[in-house]
């Protein structure tokens, strides 16, 4: 792209998902001098016969825009238009793409947990599904090691193992498996797979002569040229390129469609990462955002590594959780006690699993009733909670590096040892999908995020308005300014602040005294244990508040110490939650389950309450 950012007034972003292409139009408005979402268009992608050609879904949706705008965008022959006038066509043109699986990719390494891992972490990092992870100590024999490598047909392989100047005959190893395996690509037959070797540099010699008569290899940098350090960046850029030179070009219509962009097209996770990434690098925070979908969740987030004080970017992947597609296999991970806890009525069992049952095999359906849109946010709250789960022990400080232990360290429980998930140091939590970002209410939205992520201390809470973090995600590669603009402005909705006080309390005490100097006055009270309080600041507002947790409580200076701060407003307000971290037993009653939901539903005004009542009296 030859063109100066400060010349782009005009935007077009196109996000070819696998059932929707979402098209969004950015312009500069020259009064307020800052850049602005305008109009949005979508329509089918058509990537599947009878079409099977992307660019038709494409200029459908842009056509859309069009309507929509009273701007030309296309020309006579439905040709996106280049900029001619103040009111016709557009100084660029941009997408991203999930359509077809997006890219879907195997990984090898010879230690599971060391690089292995980092392997897997720039493989999610660059946007891809993680389908397997080959490791010469993961308990499968070669010849199963082979037929796996043959039964997925990933789009990519990505090869590392070893320390520059260590052993090589493990990563050795492992390239004869894939030697062995023959594997071919997913799309495009009689193409080479693409192998990415980023290991050992002393074995690229034998890594060459076993692999590059069988597949296209491409050599970059090693991944963990030590075992303190992880150089991911070579490998992830390299994963992109191969992606838009192979997988892109097999696709129908892909071809067309890079020559119309005027950068290159960006898988849809990387770019949702790339934006999250850019804005906390911007504003120094530390975020977390979800996309939950009908048929995977990404969890990203930007923690600072305690060891090294520097912020890190993670990707995860639950590829077998989602709102549609996946939905049974919610249902199979969470266990249904897990699920029902969140209904505020009763549900028979039966009832239960054949809601999730009718969701799998009509993925399309949304809910019609309060009663099926209470049971689907229940489910997406377990969804959401264990997608984070595996999150929060993917996001780790580096294994394998000897480190020195002390007497306290002894006492640090397992499972989550060694994540840089920090949540009390967490600034802001973006939730995105459908499920979040189209409920009806957003206090339903602040519910399950909560309920799932259980913020600790003082957190911002908001949603992606129109699921345009991806359209954003590839403008900040061209256009830093007008992306991260539009992300603050447009794209997020804030909710609010959840409060939350870290501790076990004992039932019924008091947990901690709040005074918030509100627009329509001072609220001063007393938190109680297991209780949840709403309090209306608007979007844009702001509020002097101190909080004093009692005893063994702490709200982010430590136990029992006072806290004076500023928080936010959004479309919700402040939420206190007194529910403490862990998040308080339910109870094994069911009338006394239900009771206590119903309180924290009223409180913080999630649904109707006169006809959620009903339905427990039906």
């Amino acid at each position: 792209m030859t063109q100066k950012p400060e010349d782009i007034k005009v935007i077009i972003a196109t996000d070819c998902g696998s059932t929707t292409t979402k098209a969004i139009l950015i312009q500069y408005d020259e009064e307020k001098g800052e850049y602005r979402q305008t109009y949005r268009g979508e329509a089918p992608t058509t990537v599947e016969s009878p079409f099977e050609d992307v660019t038709k879904g494409v200029l459908n949706s842009i056509s859309e825009l069009s309507e929509l705008s009273g701007r030309e965008l296309l020309d006579e022959n439905n040709m996106i238009l280049k900029k001619s006038s103040p009111s016709e066509g557009a100084d660029i043109y941009i997408s991203t793409s999930s359509a077809g699986g997006g890219l879907q990719m195997m990984v090898a390494g010879v230690v599971r947990s060391m690089t292995a891992e980092s392997a897997e972490r720039a493989a999610l990092g660059a946007g891809a599904i993680v389908m397997d992870v080959i490791a010469s100590n993961d308990h499968r024999l070669p010849h199963e090691q082979i037929e796996r490598i043959r039964q997925l047909r990933p789009d990519m392989i990505l090869l590392s193992g070893g320390i520059d100047g260590g052993t090589k005959s493990h990563v050795v190893d492992l390239a004869e498996l894939i030697s062995a395996a023959d594997p071919k690509p997913r799309l495009g037959i009689g193409f080479k797979l693409p192998v990415i070797y980023a290991g050992n540099r002393d074995a690229r010699e034998e890594v060459s002569g076993t692999l590059e008569e069988k597949v296209d290899l491409v050599i970059v940098d090693n991944l963990r040229p030590v075992l303190e350090k992880e150089n991911l960046g070579p490998a992830r850029d390299k994963i992109h390129d191969m992606f838009m030179e192979h997988v892109m070009q097999q696709a129908p219509g892909y071809k067309k469609l890079m020559e119309w962009t005027d950068s290159p097209i960006m898988p849809t996770p990387g770019a949702v990462g790339a934006i999250i990434e850019r804005v906390a690098q911007l504003y120094d925070l530390q975020v977390v955002g979800v996309d939950i979908g009908g048929a995977t969740t990404d969890v990203f987030s930007v923690f600072v590594d305690p060891e090294d004080e520097k912020p890190v970017f993670n990707r995860t992947v639950s590829a077998n959780l989602g709102m549609s597609y996946s939905i049974s296999n919610i249902l199979a991970e969470a266990t249904l006690p897990n699920i029902s806890r969140w209904v505020p009525f009763p549900i028979d069992e039966r009832e239960l699993r054949n809601q999730i049952k009718n969701k799998m095999i009509r993925p399309t359906t949304i809910p019609q009733t309060l009663h099926s849109l209470a049971v689907e946010q229940a489910i997406a709250r377990e969804a959401l909670r264990l997608a984070f789960v595996q999150h929060k022990s993917f996001a780790t400080t580096l294994k394998g590096v000897q480190k020195q232990r002390t007497i306290a360290d002894a006492f640090v429980q397992t499972g989550t040892e060694g994540t840089i998930v920090n949540m009390m140091n967490l600034d802001l939590l973006v939730g995105s999908g459908g499920v979040l970002s189209h409920a009806p209410r957003r206090n339903q939205s602040a519910m399950m995020m909560i309920d799932a992520f259980r913020p600790e201390g003082i957190t911002r809470l908001a949603v992606d308005s129109i699921f345009m973090m991806p359209h954003l995600g590839v403008l900040s590669e061209v256009h830093p300014k007008a992306a991260t603009e539009v992300f603050l402005k447009d794209c997020l909705v804030y909710i609010g602040t959840c409060i939350a006080p870290v501790g076990q309390i004992k039932e019924s005490k008091d947990v901690m005294k709040y005074s918030i100097d509100l627009p329509q006055g001072r609220q001063e009270g007393m938190l109680r244990q297991g209780e949840m309080l709403l309090f209306p600041l608007g979007v844009g507002e702001k509020a002097s508040a101190v909080f004093e947790p009692t005893g063994k409580a702490d709200v982010g200076a430590g136990k029992g110490t006072r806290v004076e701060t500023v928080v936010h407003g959004g479309v919700v307000g402040l939420i206190l939650d007194g529910r403490g971290r862990p998040l308080m037993t339910v109870p094994d009653d069911k009338d006394a389950r239900i009771q206590q939901m119903l309180s924290w539903l009223e409180n913080l005004k999630v649904y109707n309450m006169d006809e959620l009542k009903a339905l427990g009296r039906a």
